[in-house]
């Protein structure tokens, strides 16, 4: 009798260290103490890390979650959490927590690994345990690249809320923050040798009701980022092991530069910052010398702001109507010698002409030139990475034709579509479009359908909120949650370990967390009983 109680409570310990556990990313292994021992979380006496700035800065985040105080004068005999560098764990951002009577230890090869073993811990202590089990929790990232999008031109949200996604992105444990600075409906970056961006492209006078019904609302929108507020917002991103990614759009887009200096244009003008949502004409001019000194200083300006490896030139979307009747364009397709096909015409050409300028300018920078799938067409070098979003076009994927590239599909990865089954346009008025938290957690971005090379070049994977019908921020938090939890099951773990009814049975747990945090979120589906 006695070695039956024995084993139940083995057993039941081992429940208790899985509900403990119940997080989000699902950790790689949870491995719980052969014998059943516990710790008690109120014998914690504090919070110890190796005394450089990366780390004592992540003891103080833990410190912030926990309400332990980081006291590095504590000694071995004293139970408390340590953090801790481990250069013999593989990958720069996995993560192990070990958990004995004597305290927590969370380890990383790198400070990023530690940070996201710190935001596991951080979900468990929501929860007030009174003990934990002990045993050992790790995990690493499927996918380097673990990207969220924010779009900041078609509405415009500032520094606060910036920071607040950040936030967001951390607790999920991403690493790439995809901003979208500039667009038709405003610019939002300062720029300091083209003042007139920000004095006069980040200001629209009304923004259409509706879809491009007519009817307009008659405010004036706008707003824009210092170069300090960027710095700032930067190194917060930096603080949390989250890159910027800024994307300048171009040759496309460009509405809002063009009516702060019409010269840039093929027309010349006028323009005006629109108010309405789609696609312009009006893109930069490619025959115009002054068109690349003008990317050559912004993007000069905006390389100072960001340390990003990577460089975002968006170049989708970007209709030719002005090229073919643009004198100075046609000369330039003749200079340059490109001769179009019924596959890629001159003008698509001479757009990969004016990519490649920019892709080597910023290689002589040290940085990487990434951009949207419309690029293939313009055959660009294989160089460039490739943001992949026109899964409903037939486009091919770009790791079948040699290109590195991140996987934003629009059927399944645009949160600004509806996410529940009976979301209609008779509700909240979106951009259209339904993908289900169950939609999202079933998608691979690297499918057994592309051979294991092709495999390699998936960086990983990314999901975009563009914000033409995003009008505040409420409504942006409520359209990335739970969504965002769901990709972050994506980007962490492998297909074969991915079961949606006991993603759901977490789920609740991190919704308690976000009501606490004060953020909006959409409601949950429930798993199946």
């Amino acid at each position: 009798m006695k070695k039956l109680t024995i084993i139940l409570a083995a057993l039941l310990m081992g429940l208790q260290a899985k509900a403990q556990y119940e997080v989000i990313p699902q950790p790689q292994t949870v491995t719980t103490d052969a014998k059943a021992r516990t710790l008690s979380v109120a014998d914690l006496k504090g919070i110890t890390a190796p005394n450089d700035i990366d780390m004592m800065r992540n003891a103080l985040f833990l410190s912030d979650y926990t309400g332990l105080p980081v006291n590095n004068s504590l000694g071995k005999k004293d139970v408390a959490i340590r953090l801790a560098l481990n250069a013999k764990m593989e990958g720069d951002e996995g993560y192990r927590i070990s958990t004995d009577p004597t305290g927590i230890t969370i380890e990383g090869r790198t400070p990023a690994g530690v940070f996201y073993g710190i935001q596991v811990l951080r979900q468990t202590f929501f929860k007030k345990p009174a003990t934990l089990p002990c045993g050992t929790v790790e995990s690493a990232p499927r996918f380097g690249y673990r990207g969220m999008h924010l779009d900041v031109c078609r509405h415009f949200f500032g520094k606060e809320f910036v920071k607040q996604y950040i936030d967001m992105l951390a607790l999920h444990g991403m690493n790439k923050l995809h901003w979208h600075l500039t667009d038709d409906q405003g610019w939002r970056i300062e720029i300091k040798k083209w003042p007139r961006l920000t004095q006069i492209g980040a200001w629209r006078e009304q923004t259409v009701v509706g879809r491009n019904m007519g009817i307009f609302d008659g405010q004036r929108h706008g707003g824009y980022f210092t170069q300090q507020d960027i710095r700032e917002i930067v190194s917060y991103a930096q603080d949390r092991y989250i890159t910027i990614i800024p994307e300048i759009d171009m040759p496309g887009h460009m509405v809002a530069a063009l009516t702060a200096y019409p010269e840039l244009g093929c027309t010349g003008g006028p323009y005006e910052v629109w108010g309405i949502w789609g696609v312009s004409d009006d893109i930069l001019c490619a025959g115009n010398p002054k068109v690349y000194t003008f990317l050559k200083d912004v993007f000069d300006e905006v390389m100072e702001l960001f340390p990003s490896d990577i460089i975002h030139v968006g170049g989708d979307e970007a209709p030719k109507v002005r090229w073919k009747d643009c004198p100075r364009c046609q000369q330039k397709i003749r200079d340059e010698h490109l001769q179009g096909t019924d596959k890629h015409p001159a003008e698509e050409l001479l757009q990969g002409h004016m990519v490649r300028y920019i892709e080597q300018y910023l290689a002589t920078k040290g940085r990487r030139l990434m951009g949207w799938d419309e690029l293939m067409d313009c055959d660009v070098a294989k160089t460039s990475l490739i943001m992949s979003w026109r899964d409903w076009s037939g486009t091919v994927d770009p790791a079948t034709l040699g290109y590195p590239c991140v996987k934003t599909p629009n059927s399944t990865l645009y949160f600004d579509h509806y996410q529940l089954p009976q979301d209609t346009w008779s509700n909240t008025l979106l951009f259209g479009g339904n993908s289900t938290v169950e939609k999202v957690y079933n998608y691979d971005p690297a499918p057994d359908t592309l051979t294991p090379e092709q495999q390699k070049l998936v960086l990983g994977a990314q999901a975009n909120l563009w914000t033409e019908y995003i009008t505040c921020p409420e409504l942006a938090e409520y359209q990335v949650l739970p969504r965002m939890a769901t990709l972050a099951e994506v980007q962490w773990v492998s297909p074969d370990k991915k079961d949606y009814q006991e993603f759901l049975k977490r789920l609740p747990a991190l919704e308690e967390l976000y009501t606490a945090l004060g953020w909006h979120y959409a409601p949950l589906p429930k798993a199946k009983k």
